[in-house]
């Protein structure tokens, strides 16, 4: 350990000193260290099942994290995370606090170091710094991410608790990427420009400042349920309150606050600026760091399987450090040594290490003539990443869903859905029993408990579902919340309750049907004494995700709604059809099965292009939809960014993670690329500024991008009139959804 701490005792020398340190320091380092292969009790589950690991560095020793507090980050700590996908392709992530110490920093780039040597030597490795953590790594956490004072030296630990006695201040920053920083627990701490929580463990106050957007405030308010439903287990009260009506009981008498905060946001530079090339080498004996090219674009050609290189982006505030496939052990082992090194040369904060035939799309940019071997399915579908050449297709085996743990596990999955489920529909304020053999049915009109019992380490665990319905009442909302707490208190309060939204299933929660399709009907009911009729002609959208896990979601029976990349089934009173589009799978097609069988009769198949004339008269006639095979052929996933001036000043921020129609915030201007067009959405709450500014950002984003994509179109659009080729970029477009606010939403569901 004491041999791999030194590259982190830097002293600054000047350029040349720089330069000299640092080949020296590789050359020794490498030479010392080449034939170490050290393993750890920890690394005996890493990577068996897709999903994040979190471990903290206590001790100098490796620590897991609960999962419910996946997350939350003490700013005296070093971290280690390890994201595994279910090709599978692993990515190692150290996260260092602002406080940490030196030998804890030190420790975990020990075992990152460890740990991709006991995977393969295939992982993607990034170092993550408290408050400059990279997109992938913000995406992990949808909910946002939470700075807790103190660390382990100072006995804070990761407990799952119901402690009434918590008293704690959290300020809530940012749009797209969410950070909660604990502040002092006073007055002085708020600003009216920001949202805050008070967390005083039974009761949770959502703060709202005067100056504050009700984008902020929505995902200010998604933050404290989840620190409710995770961290309190459920069973704490939630308050909204706006600046000058706060209750006295929560911080007394509130005097004078700052008007505003600093800048919640930052300039996504993105890879649209020029970065650097240099080789790592030690052919000459001596490791050597050489210049390749000095600006981007960059060809394949200059990267050579026999040496490691380093892009520097510099604008970004990242670099890259590829590996080559045929480096020898030696450079290879000192790629993260390497990284690290030059980041203290140029100060920066993301390092991100990339073997041979793990190169993502942020670090492809870079160059022109970027060509991938044995190219996989992008959007919908695991690409390449790692060691792997090629990801195999894992058909739709309703029968062995549940034993093949790459399908059924994914993020946020406790187990593979082989354990017990119950369903209860909430009917006149009650819980009434649902038919087990119409488990995986879900309707817009109803809302459901489910209650899931796994056995784990040999005790018994539950998980209680409340699904609701964008269609149900708000009685029935009221009724969900309070028998919930009912259920939870019946079981001693022991269960994880997760609250969920129709339209966004976790994937535990959709694998639990016995290997069916999740069904999600757009409205209706399942009680024999419905409220309402469902349409004679009804239009289901079937799609595979990433997960492996598939869903059957009802939409309007509009031709417009149709995808070349899905599978539909299409039933009216004439006719029932299941149509494959010219992209879609075998998969998304054995999943129309379990659609036709609820809906009854016997299906045409047709194939896209040869509708026949009733199939389009069933739709209302023929209409534009979405066409590109972009969704399912292309390595590069589209990305989706925000530009605003909430701030006083235009920024561009990335949506990290899988984006959805709930991250287009109604009050800004959305960027959103999909690789051979651009479009701008631009909601109806968007200032003036931000509708002048966007086409100028749009434009300079695509002129300055390394990889030469200038002249691209760019398609403007208003929220409410979204062409299909802009909505089949989203799973199950809602064109309701802007029909209310999501932040009025979100607070009747409390």
């Amino acid at each position: 350990l004491i041999d791999r701490l030194d590259q982190f005792a830097w002293t600054n020398k000047g350029p040349k000193g720089q330069q000299s340190w640092l080949e020296q320091h590789l050359f020794s380092r490498t030479h010392r260290s080449s034939n170490i292969m050290v393993s750890h009790k920890e690394f005996a589950t890493a990577g068996k099942k897709p999903g994040l690991q979190v471990w903290r560095i206590e001790k100098m020793d490796l620590k897991p994290v609960p999962e419910a507090l996946h997350g939350s980050f003490y700013t005296g700590d070093a971290y280690l995370l390890l994201y595994t996908t279910a090709a599978p392709s692993y990515f190692i992530h150290m996260w260092i606090g602002e406080e940490c110490s030196q030998d804890e920093s030190g420790a975990a780039a020990v075992f990152a170091m460890q740990m991709d040597d006991h995977l393969g030597g295939g992982p993607v490795q990034f170092r993550e710094v408290q408050d400059n953590e990279s997109k992938i790594f913000i995406g992990y956490f949808k909910k946002g991410i939470k700075y807790q004072k103190g660390g382990v030296a100072s006995g804070f630990q990761h407990v799952v608790t119901n402690d009434a006695n918590v008293k704690r201040l959290l300020h809530v920053k940012g749009r797209r990427a969410i950070r909660a920083t604990e502040q002092d627990l006073a007055w002085s701490s708020f600003n009216m420009g920001d949202c805050f929580i008070i967390d005083l463990g039974q009761n949770i106050y959502v703060w709202y400042g005067s100056k504050s957007n009700r984008y902020e405030r929505l995902k200010a308010t998604e933050l404290a349920i989840d620190i409710r439903d995770n961290e309190r287990r459920g069973r704490g009260t939630m308050h909204l309150i706006d600046e000058g009506e706060e209750p006295a009981e929560t911080l007394g008498p509130k005097p004078a606050i700052a008007p505003c905060g600093s800048d919640d946001d930052k300039v996504d530079a993105g890879n649209k600026k020029k970065g650097s090339l240099y080789m790592i080498s030690d052919a000459s004996g001596n490791m050597k760091v050489s210049c390749v090219a000095e600006s981007s674009p960059f060809k394949q050609a200059m990267l050579s399987p026999e040496e490691c290189y380093i892009v520097d982006n510099g604008v970004d505030g990242s670099i890259f450090v590829w590996k080559g496939p045929k480096a020898n052990p030696s450079e290879r082992k000192a790629a993260l040594s390497a990284g690290d090194a030059f980041h203290r040369m140029t100060p920066l904060p993301q390092i991100q290490v990339i073997p041979a035939g793990g190169e993502m799309t942020l670090f492809k940019q870079f160059f022109c003539d970027w060509k991938d071997k044995d190219e996989t399915t992008g959007v919908t579908k695991p690409y390449t990443i790692g060691r792997i050449a090629k990801v195999p297709q894992i058909p739709f085996d309703a029968a062995t869903l549940h034993t093949n743990k790459t399908m059924a596990a994914h993020h946020g999955m406790v187990d593979d859905g082989k354990g017990k489920v119950q369903i209860w529909r909430v009917e006149k304020g009650a819980k009434a029993p649902v038919d087990p053999s119409t488990y995986g049915h879900f309707y817009g009109g109803d809302c459901y408990l489910i209650l899931y019992s796994y056995n784990l380490g040999g005790r018994e665990k539950h998980i209680i579902y409340t699904w609701q319905g964008l269609k149900c009442t708000q009685d029935e909302l009221t009724a969900s919340a309070y028998l919930t707490v009912l259920l939870d208190d019946s079981m001693g309060g022991s269960p994880l309750q997760v609250r969920v939204t129709q339209g966004q299933e976790p994937p535990h929660l959709v694998s639990l049907f016995r290997g069916k399709p999740m069904i999600i009907h757009l409205g209706g009911t399942s009680s024999k004494s419905g409220h309402s009729e469902t349409a004679s002609t009804r239009l289901f959208h079937i799609r595979q995700s990433t997960s492996g896990a598939t869903r059957a979601v009802e939409v309007e029976a509009s031709s417009s709604n149709l995808n070349s990349n899905d599978v539909f089934v299409l039933k009216s009173p004439k006719v029932l059809y299941i149509w494959r589009g010219t992209g879609a799978t075998d998969e998304e097609m054995e999943a129309s099965k379990h659609v036709v069988g609820f809906l009854g009769g016997t299906p045409s198949q047709v194939q896209e292009g040869k509708e026949p004339a009733d199939f389009w008269s069933a739709l209302g006639g023929k209409k534009e939809y979405q066409t590109s095979t972009g969704l399912k052929k292309m390595v590069k996933p589209p990305r989706l960014f925000g530009c605003s001036n909430k701030t006083g000043t235009i920024l561009v921020e990335e949506v990290p993670g899988d984006f959805t129609q709930s991250d287009l915030a109604t009050d800004d201007v959305m960027l959103l690329d999909t690789w051979d067009q651009i479009f701008l959405w631009v909601g109806k709450d968007a200032n003036d500024e931000e509708r002048k500014e966007a086409p100028r950002i749009a434009k300079d984003y695509v002129n300055t991008d390394p990889s030469g994509r200038k002249g691209l179109p760019i398609t403007t659009i208003q929220q409410g009139e979204e062409p299909s080729t802009f909505t089949g970029w989203f799973h199950a477009w809602d064109p309701k959804m802007w029909e209310t606010d999501p932040l009025e939403r979100i607070r009747k569901r409390f």
